[in-house]
This record gives C-alpha cells, structure tokens and sequence, in this order.
C-alpha cells in the first residue's frame, strides 16, 4: 500500500442522503466497487516522452447516483479507468467526476448509464466520526468474488502526510492484520456498517495503518454542494517550535505559555496577504491556543496539530483570528483562508495528469523547474540532484523578489551542430534573452520566437556560464532535424 489523495462528492448528489446499509446487506460484495486503473505519467528528465502505462486495481465504496468513492492516488495520470462490479464482472467504463491531490480523493462515475456494474449493490452512508479504540472493519474482495472484512483497532487520531509532501490532514492509525491482495490499493474502512475512511497505507511489519477519516471526506461534500469547488485552504506558512528558552526570551515570550516562530511566509498565501511577518510568534489561531510544538487542544481528538484547525475546521474564505507578538508586542491578525494552488507557486509542488512545461531550441533544452523534476532524482534527491536547482526550490524568495513567476532553466543540452562547445552546460536558471526578462517559459517562447538584426540569441544565466550565444537560423534547422528522429513535440508552454 502507499499513501493516496482525494476528492469528493456533492451533498446533494452523492453524501448525507445516500441509502442506509442494513444489517443483512452489510458485507463488502454489497456496497463497494472494483476500480481497474491505467496510469501513465510523465517524464520530467525527459519531458516530451511519457513512462511506461502501469495498472493498478483497487476497490472504490459506492455511493449514491451511481458514484465511487476512491483515493486520488488511485488514478493519478491515468490513461484508462474501469468499474467493475465485486461478484458478476460486469464492467464499464469510468470517468473522473472530481479529484483533489491533496486532500488524496476522487469520485468516479460510469461513462455511460447502460451498465450492470451497481445492479444489487447498495450505497454506502458515511459514518460518524471515530476515536481512538474504535473498531473498525477494512473491507477487502476475493478473486472469487466473495467479501473479507477484518477488524482493525483505533490507535490515536493525529495529523500527517496523506499523499503530497508537506499537505498534512488529520488521519486515523490503527492496528490490525490486513491480507495483501491484487486489488488492495486503496480499501474503505468501515465502522456500524457505514463508511469510516480509505485506507492510506499498510506497515505488514508493524501491522499499522493510516486511514483517511470521514470528516476530511464530509468537508468535501459540504464544499462541492454548490458546484463551486474549493478545495482545503492553506495557512502558508513554516515554523519552528519554541522548546528552547533563548529562543523565547530572544522573541519576547519568555513570559508567555505556548507558541511557535514563524520561520518564512509563502508569497501570495493566506498569512501574507493577511500582513503575518517572518519572526512573528503565533500564540493562537481562532481562538484555540497553540502550544510550544505547535499543536492545540481539540475538543473531541485532543491534541492536534494546528494545522486541523486551517485544513480541518476552517473553509476557503472563512476569516480566523490569528494573535501574534511582534518584536515583542501582542497584535491580532484577521486572516482570510485562501487555496493556493500548485501552480501558483514559484516552483510546482507538485504535477498531475499534466506534462512539465518545456521547449527545445536547436538542441538545448528548457524547463520550468518543479519538484517532481527534482524527485526524478529518486528518494534522495536532496542529495543527488543539481544542487543549484535543490537550493532554489528550498530558498525561492530571493527570485521571488525579482518578479519571477516560475524558474526557468536550461535542464541539458543535446549534441547537435548548433550546441557545439555547449554540451557540458545543465542546471543553469535564465535571467534575460535577447535583453528580456524571462519570468516564465511563455516569455522565454517569445523572446526566442523574435530573432535579433544579426540572428544570434544571446542567453543570460544566474550564475555559470553566465551567458552564450545561440544561431537563429541554425537553430531551426536542427528543430526541423529533431522532429524526424523521435521528438515529435518540441514544446509544451501550457
């Protein structure tokens, strides 16, 4: 198992008015779906040509109208998706009728309305929330088509990583022995016969697992009920526990119980357009005090991040009050929760179902960095990747304050009679071209499209090697060479 993302579905269309389970109907072959995916992402060293398609099964819970309720991670980049019904086969297929990568859910429906897939199957309802010692059943089916249910204890509700690095949510983590199975990917979790959560993830040696809960899954449907998807606001901000006393005494709250420092701000996110600064000392936030760890006390969980409070409490739009000391003094902020998206970052946390930005010049190669460039580099690529570009994407103010909108940069450079001499060249980040700064790659496509008097590109860098010179005419003739021999796209600026 890994860990998944979500969406949900509309109150009205799929949720609090979804038909009862009963007793009797209450096993898995009655109430849960069949999802056969195929995935197919893409190449981020490589960004005109896409990976192998690999399939993935897992099992979705029904819903009202039809719908199924799956973990984004699920169908993350898929080519093909299919429904198939637990016990008959029947199948059809399925289309994505929402998605959120980071709250790691997706709901599907039939592309088509003349199925068998839901005939005898019974929507499921969602449960009431769920506390540590709880039991709860993971639903899991037979290659005959027969149900397996295994009871599972609550260890503790907190809050940690559902499928996207540093997108927290509260989860739920049990314990129990859970049978490894070809469609076992993503499994719901259920409590009295109603839907508890999906299961994120499974340690076989620890015989430990994170489930997504249902109020992360409630708060969806609340919020697609309009038709106006919001998604889960973000706070925006980093921090650092206040455990140690020079730090406190250095921040003014020596005399203050709780608290943590706020270590940057990200730019355009909810505390920054609220006026929270870099050093300030969060004391609370809508009125729930903040520990020095940076947890609070919720009245039903006990103690929780802060982070529930933004993501799990709050909605897009909604105004909390945020108390803060500043150079010593107390102030209170109003901040408005805002989504921002990852694309609106300077470097793209992270990329589904699209392909990384790019364009190919007589050989050389740009792109706008992103994360899943970086992660290309396998799980220690802190370490293995350029570390100019890892440096940037951990420190992205200073560019920021530049007025750039996204890094561009010269990832390779490919041997060809126009790149002569260049070949060495990779990992540099562009400044200007031509004299035009270049704030994203729709303005590196330009100043490229425009040739100077004398056909030569000049191209600016950051750092080495600082600047070369590129030959218009030649350039395009190497284009035009590049598109016979297996690059049929020279470049993707949307």
């Amino acid at each position: 198992m890994s860990f998944i993302k979500t969406l949900l579905v509309t109150v009205s269309c799929f949720g609090l008015s979804a038909l009862s389970v009963s007793a009797q109907d209450s096993s898995p072959e009655n109430s849960i779906v069949r999802v056969n995916a195929t995935l197919q992402s893409y190449s981020f060293l490589r960004p005109w040509e896409k990976g192998a398609p690999t399939p993935r099964r897992g099992l979705g819970a029904l819903l009202s109208n039809n719908r199924v309720l799956i973990t984004a991670e699920m169908c993350v980049n898929s080519t093909f998706l299919e429904l198939e019904h637990p016990s008959s086969g029947a199948r059809v297929p399925a289309k994505i009728a929402g998605i959120d990568y980071e709250a790691n859910l997706a709901v599907l429906e039939p592309a088509n309305s003349d199925t068998a897939v839901f005939e005898g199957l019974t929507p499921l309802e969602l449960g009431s929330s769920t506390k540590a010692g709880d039991q709860l059943d993971v639903w899991q089916i037979e290659d005959n088509g027969d149900g397996v249910s295994t009871g599972v204890e609550v260890l503790r509700v907190t809050v940690g990583r559902y499928f996207i690095p540093d997108s927290v949510f509260m989860l739920y983590q049990v314990k129990g022995s859970l049978q490894s199975r070809v469609n076992s990917f993503t499994l719901p979790v259920i409590k009295g016969g109603k839907l508890a959560g999906m299961l994120l993830s499974y340690s076989s040696k620890e015989q430990t697992a994170n489930v997504l809960p249902t109020p992360i899954i409630e708060k969806f449907l609340a919020d697609l009920e309009d038709g106006d998807y919001k998604g889960f606001p973000n706070l925006g901000i980093s921090f650092s526990q206040t455990l140690d006393e020079t730090l406190r005494d250095f921040v003014g709250i020596k005399d203050k119980d709780g608290g943590i420092f706020v270590r940057n701000i990200a730019k355009e996110g909810s505390a920054d357009k609220a006026g929270i600064k870099k050093g300030d000392v969060i004391l609370s936030i809508d009125g729930h005090p903040i520990d020095s760890r940076g947890n609070y006390e919720h009245a039903e969980y006990g103690k929780l991040s802060f982070s529930h409070i933004v993501r799990g409490d709050a909605r897009t739009g909604d105004v909390v009050k945020v108390e803060v000391i500043r150079d010593g003094e107390p102030m209170s902020i109003d901040v408005e929760l805002a989504r921002k998206l990852p694309e609106d970052y300077l470097i793209d946390p992270y990329m589904f179902d699209r392909g990384p930005k790019y364009l190919i010049f007589g050989g050389l190669i740009f792109q706008e960095l992103t994360l899943p460039y970086l992660q290309s580099w396998g799980d220690e690529w802190p370490n293995r990747a350029p570390f100019k570009l890892v440096h940037a994407n951990a420190n992205p103010e200073p560019f920021e304050a530049e007025g750039r909108e996204k890094l561009v940069f010269l990832s390779n450079v490919l041997k060809t009679p126009s790149t002569l001499g260049y070949e060495g060249i990779n990992s540099a980040i562009i400044t200007d071209v031509n004299g035009q700064t270049i704030k994203n790659i729709q303005d590196l496509a330009r100043a490229i499209s425009t040739p100077p008097a004398d056909g030569i590109h000049v191209i600016e860098f950051s750092d080495f090697p600082k600047i070369i010179y590129v030959d218009d005419r030649a350039s395009k003739v190497v284009n035009q060479q590049l598109t016979n021999y297996g690059i049929g796209q020279l470049q993707r600026l949307e």
